[in-house]
């Protein structure tokens, strides 16, 4: 990566949310997808993903791929993004698609950039901290440009609803940051105390890399979907298969990856309703949605 190389951003946004939208629904009054949902304060998970990454990348350098159906829920929430950063995808096909469109978009924008990707739709309770090793894995990538490096948890439990990741021997002259040995997507419950064991990280889904080397690697285990998503959107998505970027990709490249480990975040998915009340009754926070609620999506 050429010293003079962009840094950007780039916030998935594109999830339908179907496994939390009976909680959703009590609290906005219909199902949304929970990114656009205000479950916790008056900012929606969307609006604060954006707030918490705003120091690392301005938002012009910020891109953001959404539904077309969720197009109305989403233009309020981006005000302050660039109209022409908001990647609109057809429909939601997993994160595989999704997470091509919008690399080759931002490869027709800045080919030589290296990004920072971000699920739009997780919690942290230490953002400074967040922050910081997301910049400690932008200077991996520039010490070791053919990695993509993966911000890995320490975790709580041996919880199956998560990717885990098995850290190997430490890279040299980068600090906490890890060659991988193994990549495993929702392993069974038995396996995931197993990984725990040897070391195992979750998987936060925040990974950062060259755009090029994501989409060499891509190309390489993916070619016949980039090549078509490359040309006409509405008809790839519709004949395109969804497929998931940990289980097709991530499994598949460890000798590619590199992993920075973060025992301090307070991270969780906020997958199910059960890992967003153990999260708030840790904080002391009794859930909103059990009290009587008021629309606030």
């Amino acid at each position: 990566m050429g010293a003079t190389a962009q840094f950007w951003a780039l916030v998935l946004a594109g999830g339908d949310g179907t496994r939390l939208a009976p909680l959703t629904r009590r609290i906005a009054g219909f199902p949304i997808p929970k990114q656009y949902c205000r479950l916790l304060g008056d900012r929606s998970l969307l609006e604060t993903t954006l707030d918490r990454i705003a120091p690392l990348v301005p938002r012009r350098r910020t891109l953001v791929i959404v539904n077309r159906e969720h197009l109305g829920l989403a233009r309020p929430q981006l005000t302050r993004v660039p109209a022409g950063n908001v990647v609109v995808q057809p429909r939601n096909r997993d994160t595989g698609p999704g997470l091509v469109t919008s690399l080759l978009a931002l490869e027709r924008r800045d080919p030589t950039a290296s990004v920072a990707v971000f699920p739009s739709d997780h919690h942290v309770r230490d953002e400074v901290a967040f922050r910081r090793h997301v910049a400690g894995m932008r200077s991996v990538v520039a010490r070791h440009p053919d990695r993509l490096v993966l911000l890995g948890v320490r975790p709580e439990r041996a919880d199956a609803g998560y990717g885990y990741v098995v850290p190997g021997p430490r890279l040299a002259g980068v600090g906490d940051a890890f060659r991988v040995v193994a990549f495993h997507e929702k392993p069974a419950p038995e396996m995931a105390a197993e990984i725990i064991r040897r070391g195992g990280l979750w998987n936060s889904f925040v990974m950062v890399g060259r755009v090029a080397r994501f989409l060499e690697i891509l190309r390489e285990r993916r070619p016949a979907d980039v090549a078509s998503l490359t040309g006409n959107l509405p008809a790839a998505y519709e004949a395109i298969a969804p497929w998931n970027f940990s289980c097709d990709v991530l499994a598949q490249v460890a000798p590619h990856l590199a992993v920075a480990r973060a025992d301090d975040l307070g991270w969780s998915d906020w997958g199910t309703e059960d890992a967003i009340e153990r999260t708030l009754v840790g904080l002391g926070i009794t859930p909103p949605w059990r009290a009587p609620l008021r629309a606030t999506a």
